[in-house]
């Protein structure tokens, strides 16, 4: 069964790292438009539609980077479990090889 499930520990860094930057990136590009005023575009019916996305844009990518957050918080918790699974197995592994080579199972 142990074949069929495996976990790369540095897979799940570099997706953190993914979704962090996923987050980082929103932020500059809002960052990037949030100085363009809809007044500077043109016509009244194109300054409402432009202040319109504004807000929608704002409110969805808050949404979104939180939501990224999250799942990067998740997946970080979930790789410690994984590699503190893996440490403590290594450590029974290594008392189990040692107890049987040590005579610590002396036959009688």
């Amino acid at each position: 069964m142990g074949d069929h499930f495996k976990v790369d520990l540095d897979q799940l860094d570099r997706f953190v790292k993914t979704l962090e930057q996923a987050v980082k990136d929103l932020d500059e590009a809002r960052t990037a438009l949030s100085h363009i005023r809809a007044a500077e575009i043109g016509t009244p019916r194109l300054d409402e539609a432009c202040d319109t996305f504004q807000a929608k844009w704002k409110y969805g990518s808050d949404q979104l980077s939180e939501m990224i957050g999250e799942i990067s918080e998740g997946v970080k918790s979930n790789k410690l479990s994984y590699q503190e699974f893996e440490d403590n197995l290594d450590k029974a592994l290594e008392q189990m090889a040692e107890s049987s080579t040590s005579g610590g199972g002396k036959v009688r």
